[in-house]
Order: C-alpha cells, then sequence, then structure tokens
C-alpha cells in the first residue's frame, strides 16, 4: 500500500480485512498482523493510523455498529405494514447478521476493547448488542402506539426477552445460522400474549 494512501482509505481497507479475518478464523485469528496481511500492507500502515491494536479494534466496532444502525432502521419502518412477527424476524436477521456475530465474541474475550468502548460512549461496552435492543424497543414502542400489541405490555421485558434470545439463537451456529422459520417461531413465541391482548385482535 502506497505511503500516501488516504488516511480514510486505509481505515476502511483495514477494517474490511478485519471483517473478513473474523469470519474465516474468528476472534482468536483477528490479530495485527493477521490484518495488514489480508489488507496485502506492510503492518507499520495499521499502527501509522491507530495508537495500538485496541484502538483500531474500538473503532472498528465503533464503524460496524454504526453501519449496522443504518440496517437497523429498516426495522423502524417498517412498523404498521406486515405482521409485527414477521417485521421482528427479518429485523432480527440482520441484527444477529454473521457480521455481529462475530464482532460480539470479539467484545466479549477483550476487556481493553470493552474498556474503550465504554469510554467511547455511553453504554459502548456491549456495542452491537445495544444497538439492536435500541432498535427492538423503538420498534415494539411505535407497534404498541398503533395498537398492533398490547397497550398495556412491558416494552423493556419483551425488547430484554427478543434480544437475548435471539442473540443465544443466532450465537449456536453450528452447523449454521438458524432458519427463517426457526427464528419465526421464536419471536411468535415471544410477542404471542402481546399480540393477543391487543385492542384491535381479529383487525390487521
Amino acid at each position: 500500500m502506497p505511503t500516501g494512501v488516504h488516511l480514510r482509505d486505509a481505515r476502511q481497507q483495514l477494517f474490511d480485512a478485519a471483517e473478513r479475518v473474523l469470519l474465516r478464523d474468528g476472534p482468536n485469528g483477528l490479530t495485527s498482523r493477521a490484518v495488514t496481511d489480508e489488507a496485502g500492507c506492510a503492518k507499520g500502515v495499521l499502527h501509522r493510523h491507530f495508537a495500538d491494536f485496541d484502538a483500531f479494534l474500538t473503532d472498528l466496532v465503533l464503524d460496524r455498529a454504526a453501519q449496522l444502525e443504518t440496517q437497523a432502521s429498516v426495522l423502524r419502518e417498517s412498523v404498521g405494514t406486515d405482521t409485527v412477527a414477521g417485521n421482528l424476524t427479518s429485523g432480527l436477521t440482520i441484527l444477529f447478521g454473521p457480521i455481529p456475530m462475530a464482532i460480539l465474541p470479539l467484545i466479549t474475550f477483550r476487556d481493553e476493547l470493552r474498556a474503550r468502548l465504554r469510554q467511547a460512549r455511553p453504554g459502548g461496552g456491549i456495542a452491537i448488542l445495544a444497538q439492536a435492543t435500541t432498535a427492538v424497543s423503538a420498534y415494539l414502542t411505535d407497534e404498541r402506539e398503533l395498537g398492533r400489541i398490547a397497550a398495556d405490555a412491558d416494552i423493556d421485558s419483551l425488547t430484554l426477552s427478543l434480544v437475548g434470545g435471539g442473540h443465544l439463537l443466532f450465537a449456536d451456529r453450528d452447523p449454521g445460522p438458524p432458519t427463517a422459520a426457526a427464528v419465526s417461531k421464536f419471536v411468535t413465541a415471544v410477542i404471542a400474549d402481546a399480540v393477543q391482548r391487543r385492542p384491535d385482535q381479529g383487525r390487521r
């Protein structure tokens, strides 16, 4: 990589390389050497733009969390359309896609990374899960206002069940991610009571 490559371009190339390493080799395989080798550049390029490897990982996680926030907006935009279960099934599939699920173990097993994420922003120590929680909670709140789930539904508890259970469902990736049918079955079970008790039961 030429030394004159623009900072933003170099950062993005390194982030993309790290993502590929994560998906292929998992958190244990993600080293500075693996990233620069994957990016096809000298190891010094990474340290030219980041104070150390944990600083690089912090920016990587925050960058991917920002991308996830944009993707999660699709869930919010689906309010009032299709079915609540169908929208949540699609939403969880995005929120717990391959990249988020590869990043979460990285955060879990690197204490310094969690510490730096907490310093970077409130709740940052559990970045990705925080994005998922915010997206699901906002969606459920909007659907409750429309009357598609019960007015007395406990949004916090529903969100915790969907995000926590969804994380466990997608984390068990052997032999692969859950099917759409499996995710739909899970979501339907979690929200069944809130949907059945809604004031407009029987109407779309």
